[in-house]
């Protein structure tokens, strides 16, 4: 796995570069804006990584300005800014998910992969699935033309789903997704939210598109 990291910081990128190459990934480092832009833009990566505070610019200007160039690499934003109307901006401008600092490096890997897996083409903010009709900027869901209201945690779950889509996913690493860590792991809590995303998707239509692939995980996918 090829991961550009756009980090200014040189002690915390130099923990990340470690961190990743032990996992068997390729880091590239950008120092800057104008670096990581040019980075984003001319070498092939399968995800990146981006600080928001950078010399010359903010990753969330960057963000934009690679997407408006048809940069389709997944960007997981990496920033000490936890608000909610960061979190909002950041996904706004393009980035595909959001990690604040500190973070805890098992769930940076986790995010990583899961983003890499994400089908290529994967781009527009509406993706449909038999039926099912999902908005990712908006949040809005539909299947058979009929509205459903998802909760904050049953739509997070969603959008993992949906970005990994076609693809068997382990629990651990939805887990972490969804519940960023702070979860037990021997409880049934993600066995209990996809069956309410289930019973609200999967009842009464067909296809089915939440596959329990035992032993394994979970496929999302007609």
């Amino acid at each position: 796995m090829r991961v550009l990291l756009i980090e200014d910081d040189g002690e915390l990128a130099r923990l990340i570069e470690k961190g990743l190459s032990e996992r068997g990934m390729r880091v590239t480092r950008a120092r800057d804006a104008r670096e990581g832009l040019s980075c984003m833009t001319t070498g092939e990566h399968d995800a990146v990584v981006l600080d928001v505070m950078l010399p010359g610019g903010d990753g969330f200007a960057l963000c934009a300005e690679a997407r408006r160039r048809q940069v389709h690499t997944p960007v997981l934003m990496l920033t000490a800014r936890s608000a909610v109307e960061d979190r909002v901006r950041g996904l706004d401008a393009g980035a595909d998910d959001y990690l604040a600092k500190p973070f805890a490096f098992p769930e940076l890997v986790a995010r990583l992969r899961a983003l890499a897996r994400r089908p290529p083409g994967l781009v527009d903010d509406v993706c449909t699935f038999a039926d099912l009709e999902v908005n990712l900027r908006t949040h809005r869901v539909r299947r058979a033309g009929r509205a459903i209201r998802l909760t904050s945690m049953e739509w997070r779950l969603l959008e993992f789903f949906v970005r990994n889509a076609g693809t068997v996913v382990d629990r651990g690493v939805i887990t972490a997704y969804v519940w960023d860590d702070n979860h037990d792991p021997l409880s049934n809590m993600l066995e209990v939210l996809v069956s309410r995303l289930r019973r609200k998707l999967d009842d009464g239509f067909e296809p089915r598109l939440i596959e329990t692939i035992r032993g394994a995980g979970y496929r999302f996918g007609p």
